[in-house]
């Protein structure tokens, strides 16, 4: 994908960077000159194999194993980009983890962690970095939502909960920091067969009582008209968009990318 030279030697912070779609961004961002903070939990040698990676593309690339549901660890993770990195140019806040359950039978500690993660960890990452990015003039924030930012399925409370609210920091944001020169908008994917969507295919199927190739067919890609799963590729590909200057216009708003999931 071409974009204006004006990424190279820029800085992205990708939370839940180190698998799935985060880690398909920092590949993507790496390609385009992009220096990157990778975060998120693993296989600790795994991690410093894609660190190195990244860089053999002439790019640096640092570890933070933050976590994304404690605020002090965040605030650490901010600060040591700015000292090994300079200024955070471009903010993906894309950590999240899943629980599937009937309310009544919501475990309230996986429905606090799930809030926390998916949703509290963007304002925490964004208020320790924007004094920076508006001293600069320049930014860009991205939230990664989900189509169920914008629509609901049944068992799925804390996540949608969670998902509705990272749309409505979105637009709260980027009305704040409108003439500071950064923009934020969210991405609303439709399904990505990721790690985390292979553990909801058997959370759906035991929720539901149905096979889990009937969850494939018949509840994830029932909702997505193309009846394919989204890549990781093409949420990547629409976050580079973002960053371009031909998406300095657009804030405040989101982009689905879901099949047409949401058209329906």
């Amino acid at each position: 994908m071409h974009l204006p030279s004006n990424l190279q030697d820029k800085t992205a912070l990708i939370t839940g960077s180190t698998s799935g779609i985060g880690l398909g961004i920092a590949q993507n961002f790496a390609d385009q000159g992009i220096n990157i903070v990778l975060n998120g939990f693993g296989d600790a040698a795994q991690i410093e194999q894609e660190r190195q990676t990244l860089e053999s593309k002439g790019i640096k690339a640092i570890y933070s194993p933050a976590d994304m549901s404690k605020p002090d660890e965040i605030t650490d993770m901010v600060n040591m980009a700015h000292e090994e990195l300079g200024n955070i140019d471009i903010i993906v806040n894309n950590a999240g983890i899943q629980h599937v359950s009937p309310v009544e039978e919501f475990d309230p500690a996986k429905w606090n962690d799930i809030i926390a993660i998916n949703m509290n960890a963007a304002f925490h990452t964004v208020r320790a970095a924007l004094p920076a990015m508006k001293k600069q003039g320049w930014g860009r924030i991205i939230n990664i939502a989900s189509a169920h930012g914008l629509v609901a399925s049944p068992f799925k409370s804390a996540y949608v909960t969670a998902k509705h609210g990272i749309m409505g920091f979105t637009k709260t944001l980027a009305l704040e920091i409108a003439q500071e020169g950064i923009t934020c908008n969210a991405i609303c994917p439709g399904y990505v067969r990721t790690p985390l969507v292979e553990n909801q295919i058997a959370d759906t199927a035991r929720s539901r009582g149905i096979s889990e190739e009937e969850v494939i067919n018949d509840v994830m890609l029932k909702a997505q008209w193309t009846k394919k799963f989204v890549t990781i590729d093409q949420v990547a590909g629409t976050a580079l968009f973002l960053c371009s200057d031909a998406a300095e216009n657009i804030t405040g708003t989101h982009i689905s990318v879901d099949g047409g999931w949401t058209a329906a």
